[in-house]
């Protein structure tokens, strides 16, 4: 085929294999937008449960997959003598700590974690901020999290007094010897404890697949054109 001088000459090696290379990364970029789907329905069912009213935390053995998301509520005593300070913590610029206590439930053996927010850390680190503890029956609500908590973790020992870098469920049970469920809970009610309790939404990484999709095209668009130049020829004229 020629148009205005030149010529299209593809060989049949170079066509087999662009064929080959666009068809799969068509078929990533495709398969991109079905996980980013896939996460969209997922997240607006997040967002369902997150609206729904509170649901009440029992003392028997939950599975963390039939309360996470969820907006609970459990009454119970706080156990401050265990309260973890979860380092490493940053709101609005400033390093700080998530303040971890848990709670008894009811009168029971059983019981949560709460994150109850965010505290500035001092200047100076080996001192820890005041946190106000009720030492009397309380109500929590909030939304039911994965407990574990990791960050950057140099060793399985980083675990310092009360200021912890990670949380680690079965070695807070070991350090502990409580019995705890397999949550956290994310305090939202306000009780006046000077903590900073702003949670961010869940994010299952939605932008990512798009943009992974989206590379995934644009390599098969470039695929294309460096064929498409690859195969024409300008004709010599005598």
């Amino acid at each position: 085929m020629t148009i205005s001088g030149w010529r299209f000459t593809p060989r049949l090696w170079s066509t087999v294999v662009a064929v080959v290379v666009i068809a799969i990364m068509v078929q990533l970029g495709n398969w991109q937008l079905s996980r980013a789907r896939e996460k969209e329905s997922r997240q607006e069912k997040l967002d369902t449960l997150s609206q729904q009213s509170p649901v009440s935390l029992p003392a028997d053995p939950v599975k963390l997959e039939d309360f996470q998301y969820r907006k609970i509520e459990v009454h119970g005593l706080y156990l401050p003598e265990h309260t973890v300070y979860l380092d490493n913590k940053i709101y609005k610029g400033m390093v700080g700590y998530h303040i971890i206590t848990p709670l008894r439930i009811g009168t029971s053996s059983m019981h949560v974690l709460v994150n109850r927010g965010w505290v500035a850390a001092d200047r100076d680190r080996s001192k820890l901020p005041g946190v106000i503890t009720p030492d009397g029956p309380v109500v929590v609500s909030g939304i039911a999290a994965n407990a574990v908590q990791k960050t950057l973790e140099l060793s399985k020992e980083m675990v310092s007094g009360q200021v912890w870098e990670n949380l680690d469920l079965e070695r807070y049970r070991s350090t502990t010897g409580l019995q705890l469920q397999p949550l956290m809970i994310l305090q939202q009610n306000d009780v006046k404890d000077g903590l900073v309790r702003e949670w961010a939404r869940p994010d299952l990484g939605i932008g990512k697949n798009l943009g992974y999709a989206l590379q995934w095209f644009a390599m098969a668009l470039a695929v294309l054109i460096i064929y498409l130049v690859l195969s024409v020829k300008r004709e010599h004229t005598q």
